[in-house]
C-alpha cells in the first residue's frame, strides 16, 4: 500500500470547501475543531445543507451562522446570523500567519463557543447566545475572504447532552463515583510542586551544612544540577558552606524549587556571589538587574527591605511540565535520564532487565503512587532498585521521557496504537494525571469523525488503528472513570463500523455486558443485515471461539443444553435479542429461523420471529407497532446492490445513471454521478464513459505510466463526495484485443491516493476470449469496509508483448452495500 504525504487544504478567496464528513451528529449541536493558517478572515460557516465550491455566506439566504476569526484585517472576531453582524469584538481570537494555530468552534442549541486549541471547553475566548436558536445548521463550510486560508486536522466531535462535563474530564485528573476515595490520595495535588519538596528531607540525596553552626539543609542533586553547576559528584553528598548565613542559601533553593524568591537588600551581594559560584546564571542576571536599580535610585545598602526576585521563562510548555516558570534546563534534565547520572532509583522489569535508571524526586512530583512508594516505608523507601512485571519496555521507556520533558514523544514509534493505549493504563496505574490527559487527548484525536487525522500516521495506518483498536480501547477504559468520554466515542466507532468490528477478529466477545449492550442499542449502529446483529448477539452469548453464524449455534443448541452452549449468558441472550429487528430480515430468512432449535428452545428467540413473520404477512403492524424501534429502518442503513449476472442492472454504477433510482439510466459519468480516471490521458481509446457504456466497445484501454520507479496501468472509480459502497464482487469485460490480464489488483480507497488491497490475482487465466465478461467476488474484513474510490490496476504484463502494459477493458461494474 502506498504512503500518504499529509498536506493541508487550501481555500481559496471568496470559495468554500464543503466536506462529507463535516457534519455535526445531531442537528444543532456539535463542534469542529482544526488549525489553520491565515492573514485574516479564518470563516468557518454552518447551515443545514451542504453548499457549492462558490458559496459566499453573503448570499446565502438560506439559515446560517457565521462565525470570523480575523476580521477587518485581523482584528476582530465578528459572529453573523443570516448574514447580518451579532458579534463584532476587538482583539478576540486572532489569527496567525507565521504557523498554524488550533481553534474549536462548538454550537450547541444557539450556543456559541470558541477557543483556541482542539478540544472543547479549553481556552475559551469568547461565548454568544442567540436568543433564537437556529437548531437545524448540521454542515461545516470552511471559508475565507480576500486571501487564501489553510486548513488541516479539521475534526468533528460529539457533544451530548452533558458536552461540558464529558470534555473537562479530559483536564481533570478523575472524576465520576470514585472521587471521594481519590480526593484523600490527591489533596491538593493541583498546586503540587517542586516548591513541595523545597529543603524537604524527603526524597532528598544530598545536604549543605551552611553556616558556623553547621546547619543541615537537605536538596537533590539532579535538580541542582539541572539548574546551575554545583559541582556534586554521583556518590559524595555533602556540600560545605561555613562561610554563607543560612538565608542566602534559603533564597538560592527557593529561587530553584519555586522560580521565585525574596532577600533583604543588604544580603543581595551575597545572594549574588552565591549564585555566581554555583552558576545559577538567570538568578546572577536579575541580582545584578536589582543592585543596578538601587544603585539607580541610591537607595542605601544598609536597608532592610525586601527584594523580590521572580524567574521569568520566555518557554512556555503546553504539556504542563513540572520546570515551567523554573530556571531547569530541560535538555540538561534529560540528559540526567539518559546517562543515569546522579540516579537514586534503577528501575527493571522482570525478564528484560534494566530499564532506566531515574530520579525519585522527579518521579514522585508527577505521581503520588511513586511518592508513597519512596516514602511510606515500603520496601523501595530504603532501596536503589523497584522491579516491576507484565509493563511495556517501549511504554514505561515512554512514560520516563514525558516525566523528564512534559512532552509525548511517540509519533515515530512503528507500533503507535499498541504504545499509546499501554501509556494511557500506565498513567492510570501510577496517577499521572498530565500523561492521562495527553493519551486521552491523542487517543480521541486517532478516533475523532474528522477527514483528517493527527497527521502522526499514514492514512492506511489511522484507517486501520480507528478500527481494530476499538475493542482493546474499549477494554481498557471500561473501569476508568475519567475516561468516559473516550468510552463513548468508542462505541459509536464499532457501532458505525459493526460488521467489520464483529468480523474481522473476536474481540468484541471479551467487552462487558454493559458496552455490548451499548453499542447493539447505538443510535448510530451501522449494518449490512439484522442478520449480522442476530449473529454477533450469539457469538457473544456463548463466548465464541471463532467466527459463526447463527446456522452454527443452532446446531450446537440441538446436541446440547442451552445452559452449556451460552455458558452462563443465556439469561442475557433473552435480553438482548429485542436489540435485532427481525422484521428488517428477508421473509424466508425469518421462515427458516421459525423452524430452527433456536426458535423452540429460546422462548424469546421464538416470540420474536413470530412477531416478525406476522408483521410481514399482514402488511402492517399491530397497535403500537408503528412507534417501536424494532420495526423501523435503521438511520443509517446500506443499499444491497447484489451480483446477478454478468452484465446485469444490478450493480452501484448502473444505480447511479439512473439517478439512484430516480429516472432513466444515462451515462454516470456524462451525468457527472461518477467519474472515471485512467492511468493515460483520454483519447479516442481511452474514454473513461465506455467502461459505464451498455454498448460493447471493441478497443478500450488505460495505458502505462511510471509511479515511484514501476510500470502500471489503471482505472480509477470515484463514486462521489456523499457515497460509499461495501464491495462484494465485481465485474470486468475485455474489449476486442487479446491483452488478456494475468496479474492486477482490485483496490479501494477514501482518499483517492492510499490504495487498500480488496482482491490481488496472480496467473489468473480467467480472461481469455475478446469481449469476454468475468466476475469475482470479494471476501475478508476488507470487505466490509466502506470505499468511496476503486480501481483495477495492472501489476504485471498483459498476453499482449507488443504492447504488454495496455489494460484493455472495455466494461467495469461494482456491488455490495451501498451509502
Amino acid at each position: 500500500m502506498e504512503k500518504k504525504e499529509k498536506k493541508f487544504l487550501t481555500v481559496a478567496p471568496f470559495e468554500c470547501a464543503w466536506i462529507k464528513d463535516l457534519k455535526f451528529r445531531e442537528a444543532g449541536r456539535g463542534c469542529v475543531a482544526f488549525d489553520a493558517f491565515a492573514h485574516n478572515d479564518v470563516t468557518v460557516v454552518f447551515r443545514e445543507n451542504v453548499g457549492s465550491q462558490h458559496y459566499h455566506y453573503k448570499r446565502d439566504n438560506c439559515p446560517h451562522y457565521t462565525v470570523i476569526i480575523g476580521s477587518h484585517r485581523n482584528s476582530r472576531l465578528k459572529i453573523e446570523v443570516d448574514g447580518k453582524t451579532v458579534v463584532d469584538v476587538v482583539g478576540i481570537g486572532l489569527c496567525c500567519s507565521s504557523a498554524f494555530q488550533s481553534y474549536w468552534i462548538s454550537i450547541y442549541d444557539g450556543l456559541i463557543s470558541i477557543g483556541k486549541g482542539r478540544y472543547p471547553f479549553q481556552n475559551l475566548v469568547f461565548e454568544w447566545v442567540d436568543a433564537n436558536p437556529n437548531c437545524s445548521v448540521r454542515y461545516v463550510g470552511l471559508s475565507s475572504w480576500d486571501k487564501h486560508v489553510g486548513y488541516k486536522n479539521v475534526n468533528i466531535l460529539p457533544l451530548t447532552q452533558n458536552h461540558l462535563s464529558l470534555w473537562k474530564q479530559v483536564n481533570s485528573e478523575y472524576n465520576g463515583n470514585d472521587a471521594e476515595e481519590l480526593d484523600d490520595e490527591q489533596t491538593g495535588y493541583d498546586k503540587w510542586g517542586l516548591q513541595n519538596f523545597l529543603e524537604s528531607w524527603e526524597l532528598s540525596d544530598m545536604l549543605f551544612i551552611v553556616g558556623e553552626g553547621g546547619r543541615h539543609v537537605p536538596a537533590h542533586k539532579v535538580i541542582l544540577q539541572a539548574s546551575g553547576n554545583f559541582c556534586l559528584s554521583s556518590s559524595h553528598g555533602d556540600v560545605q558552606l561555613h562561610q554563607v548565613a543560612y538565608p542566602t542559601l534559603h533564597a538560592l533553593l527557593q529561587y530553584v524549587y519555586a522560580g521565585q524568591t525574596q532577600i533583604s537588600e543588604t544580603q543581595l551581594s551575597s545572594l549574588w556571589a552565591l549564585s555566581s559560584q554555583f552558576e545559577v546564571m538567570p538568578l546572577v542576571k536579575q541580582c545584578e538587574e536589582a543592585m543596578e536599580r538601587l544603585k539607580a535610585n541610591k537607595t542605601l545598602l544598609d536597608s532592610r527591605e525586601i527584594v523580590e526576585l521572580s524567574y521569568a521563562s520566555s518557554y512556555i510548555h503546553s504539556g504542563g511540565n513540572f520546570c515551567c516558570g523554573l530556571p531547569i534546563d530541560i535538555q540538561r534534565l534529560r540528559q540526567f535520564l539518559s546517562t543515569g547520572e546522579y540516579s537514586d532509583i534503577s528501575i527493571y522489569i522482570e525478564g528484560q532487565g534494566l530499564i532506566s535508571r531515574a530520579h525519585k524526586v522527579v518521579l514522585g512530583l508527577y505521581s503520588v503512587t511513586f511518592a508513597k512508594m519512596f516514602t511510606n516505608g515500603m520496601c523501595e523507601s530504603n532501596s536503589s532498585e523497584v522491579c516491576f512485571r507484565d509493563e511495556s519496555p517501549a511504554a514505561l521507556k515512554a512514560m520516563l521521557e514525558f516525566m523528564y520533558c512534559g512532552e509525548l514523544r511517540i509519533e515515530d514509534n512503528e507500533d503507535f496504537g499498541t504504545l499509546l493505549l499501554q501509556l494511557l493504563l500506565l498513567s492510570d496505574k501510577f496517577g499521572i494525571s498530565l500523561l492521562h490527559q495527553e493519551c486521552c487527548k491523542m487517543l480521541l484525536e486517532c478516533l475523532s469523525e474528522g477527514w483528517s487525522s493527527s497527521g502522526r500516521w499514514s492514512y492506511d495506518d489511522f484507517f486501520y488503528f480507528a478500527q481494530d483498536s476499538v475493542c482493546p480501547i474499549l477494554q481498557a477504559v471500561s473501569s476508568i472513570p475519567s475516561c468516559k468520554l473516550m468510552k463513548e466515542t468508542c462505541e459509536r466507532k464499532f457501532s458505525m463500523h459493526f460488521d467489520y468490528c464483529t468480523t474481522a477478529n473476536l474481540d468484541f466477545i471479551s467487552l462487558d455486558e454493559t458496552t455490548f449492550r451499548n453499542i447493539i442499542q447505538h443510535p448510530d449502529l451501522t449494518v449490512t443485515s439484522e442478520e449480522r446483529v442476530l449473529n454477533a448477539i450469539l457469538m457473544w452469548c456463548m463466548k465464541s471461539e471463532k467466527l459463526s453464524g447463527w446456522e452454527v449455534v443452532n446446531e450446537l443448541t440441538t446436541n446440547s443444553t442451552l445452559e452449556s452452549v451460552f455458558k452462563g449468558r443465556l439469561q442475557l441472550l433473552n435480553d438482548l435479542l429485542p436489540s435485532v429487528r427481525f422484521p428488517l430480515l428477508p421473509y424466508f430468512l425469518l421462515k427458516k429461523l421459525e423452524n430452527t432449535s433456536l426458535s423452540k428452545q429460546i422462548s424469546a428467540f421464538g416470540g420474536l420471529v413470530k412477531e416478525a413473520i406476522n408483521y410481514i404477512e399482514c402488511r402492517a403492524a399491530t397497535h403500537g407497532n408503528d412507534h417501536n424501534v424494532r420495526f423501523q429502518h435503521r438511520r443509517s442503513c446500506y443499499k444491497e446492490l447484489q451480483y446477478i449476472c454478468d452484465g446485469d442492472s444490478n450493480g452501484v454504477l448502473y444505480f447511479s445513471g439512473t439517478s439512484y433510482g430516480e429516472h432513466p439510466w444515462v451515462n454516470p459519468v456524462l451525468s457527472k454521478r461518477i467519474a472515471i480516471t485512467p492511468s493515460s490521458p483520454a483519447s479516442r481509446h481511452t474514454d473513461p464513459k465506455v467502461l459505464v457504456s451498455r454498448t460493447y466497445q471493441g478497443t478500450c484501454f488505460a495505458g502505462p505510466r511510471m509511479e515511484d520507479g514501476n510500470i502500471f496501468a489503471w482505472w480509477m472509480v470515484d463514486l462521489g463526495q456523499d457515497h460509499q459502497l461495501m464491495c462484494n464482487y465485481y465485474t470486468l469485460r475485455q474489449d476486442g484485443s487479446r491483452a488478456y490480464i494475468r496479474n492486477w489488483k482490485f483496490q479501494g480507497c477514501m482518499d483517492g491516493k492510499t490504495w487498500i488491497d480488496l482482491r490481488v490475482h496472480e496467473n489468473d487465466q480467467t480472461m481469455c476470449k475478446p469481449g469476454q465478461f468475468a466476475s469475482w467476488p470479494v471476501t475478508g474484513p476488507n470487505a466490509l469496509l466502506p470505499f468511496r474510490f476503486f480501481r483495477i490496476l495492472l501489476a504485471g504484463r498483459t498476453t499482449d508483448t507488443s504492447n504488454p502494459w495496455n489494460l484493455c477493458i472495455c466494461f467495469l461494474e461494482l456491488y455490495g452495500y451501498f451509502h
